[in-house]
């Protein structure tokens, strides 16, 4: 009877373990379709959130060509002087671009963003033309960025005279004169000769009180003399004025010059007869050199996306700029970051709780967004490992690394797209973007391009040429080349600063 006793508990013992292992199965699987469900439900939200980034940040070709109409409307306005002009359409006072001719040893200072460069060269003439040159890249450190104007060219008069004390034997000045500077200046300024010009607004990040309609020369000769440093800016140049004299220098079919690196511009050269507001006797070129400040074009037509509205809204000058906001290298990493918070609140990307390092604006910089871009590898190993160092996760899965690099592309090909719509508007321009209606050979026509964005980010450089080569069409770009003019901005302002030289020591006649 016992025996019965012990034999039934243990069947009732075996029972209630049965019972509990089927209810355990039960709640896992509940767990399981909770589980699943959630994360289908995720994914679903950050499928809803990339196609609206696809479709806010598309650039489909035509929508292309109806902004390089617009923006060919605001060159013609800015020509005529209409002071409600997007394109300000400045004139450099540079009509005659380097003729291999120049001379001697000249200096030029390139002060673009974040960085300047100071830069020395010795020219030979037809025969040797640069002999030799050397420069020096200086950070800016940040608080001068938002700073006085005292502060921050006496930084930059600092620097540059610690590099002239370097000058070695390679260099020759003749005895009894003072050296000379081309000055790049890449930010919108009003100029009055080749040598002077004031400043209209500050770009690129930088807000600095009392230099707005500054002579900018001027600030720098102060800071210069305060620095002992005898030195004279012979000519005050735009970065991309000073592009496209570097890129005619070396090639003789350079029309046009366009900087895409921290900020974005664009210069080209314009028939004098065809600048309405030019009001003293031609040049005897015929021609004249047109800083565009294309930056500051604006469009309805401009494809803006919520993520391009919040960041200029925040930014420094909000409503200024949106073209540039869109397509340079201050800006790109900005907006994926957005993009990508976005998708972290919405669709939980980097878990259940949001980065707080991906709340920080700026954080992610456009070098990284590109290193993100072009990581080929199987796992997208170095994406990965960005995303740590950046944003703090530690450990994301490959999904995750997709979607990011997906982000990328997006807001790296709209740039890219928006940035060839520009190119083509300037061609249009000028009647380069066509063959002639005659039959007659479309002339060989060289664009210069500059800018650590176009040189470094190679995706963003490709699919530039690829989109101009689309809007040309296959025969008028067989005319067409971009040429990467490293450091084109810097050998210029030296080039002009020869050709405009006090002592008439550049170029001949």
């Amino acid at each position: 009877m016992v025996k019965a006793v012990v034999v039934g508990a243990a069947v009732v013992a075996c029972a209630a373990v049965g019972v509990a292992v089927v209810l355990e199965r039960r709640r896992r699987k509940r767990d399981a379709d909770l589980l699943g469900s959630a994360e289908a439900e995720r994914r679903r939200r950050a499928a809803a959130v990339i196609e609206e980034v696809e479709s806010s940040l598309a650039t489909p070709t035509a929508l292309l060509r109806g902004i390089a109409d617009a923006m060919v409307a605001e060159m013609e306005r800015g020509l005529r002087g209409d002071i409600h002009a997007q394109l300000k359409m400045l004139i450099s006072y540079v009509d005659s671009l380097p003729t291999g001719d120049e001379h001697g040893l000249f200096y030029a200072l390139d002060l673009g963003g974040t960085n300047f460069r100071v830069l020395r060269v010795q020219l030979g003439g037809k025969e040797k033309r640069v002999v030799k040159q050397q420069y020096e890249e200086v950070s800016i450190p940040p608080h001068l960025m938002v700073g006085t104007s005292m502060e921050l060219f006496d930084f930059i008069a600092a620097a540059l005279a610690k590099f002239v004390g370097t000058e070695g034997e390679d260099f020759q000045l003749p005895e009894g004169r003072q050296r000379e500077l081309g000055f790049t200046f890449s930010f919108p300024a009003n100029q009055t000769s080749i040598s002077s010009g004031t400043l209209i607004k500050w770009t690129k990040g930088f807000s600095i009180n009392g230099t707005v309609g500054e002579d900018v020369v001027s600030e720098l000769s102060r800071a210069m003399e305060r620095q002992g440093l005898d030195m004279k800016v012979t000519a005050l140049v735009n970065d991309t004025v000073g592009t496209l004299a570097g890129g005619r220098y070396m090639d003789n079919d350079v029309v046009a010059a366009v900087i895409l690196g921290t900020g974005t511009n664009a210069a080209y050269v314009e028939h004098a007869n065809a600048i309405p507001k030019w009001t003293g006797l031609l040049p005897k070129s015929g021609n004249m050199v047109i800083n565009t400040e294309w930056g500051s074009f604006k469009s309805n037509k401009l494809p803006l996306s919520e993520y391009d509205k919040a960041m200029d809204f925040e930014s420094l000058n909000p409503g200024e700029q949106i073209y540039e906001k869109m397509i340079s290298g201050m800006y790109l990493g900005e907006i994926v970051r957005r993009i990508l918070l976005k998708l972290a609140h919405e669709a939980s990307l980097f878990g259940d709780v949001v980065p707080p390092k991906l709340e920080l604006p700026f954080i992610l910089r456009t070098p990284d967004m590109a290193a993100m871009h072009h990581d080929s590898s199987h796992d997208l190993k170095t994406l990965g490992a960005k995303l740590k160092d950046i944003v703090g996760v530690a450990d994301t899965s490959l999904e995750v690394r997709y979607i990011t690099r997906h982000i990328c592309d997006l807001v790296a090909e709209r740039a890219a797209r928006l940035a060839a719509a520009g190119v083509y508007s300037i061609l249009k321009k000028i009647g380069r973007d066509k063959v002639p209606s005659g039959g007659g050979k479309m002339p060989r026509t060289v664009v210069a391009l500059d800018g650590g964005l176009y040189e470094h980010y190679k995706k963003f450089s490709s699919c530039v040429e690829a989109t101009l080569t689309d809007l040309l069409g296959e025969e008028a770009s067989s005319s067409v080349v971009a040429k990467l003019a490293n450091d084109g901005s810097g050998i210029g302002a030296a080039l002009l600063a020869a050709s405009h030289s006090q002592y008439q020591y550049g170029a001949s006649d």
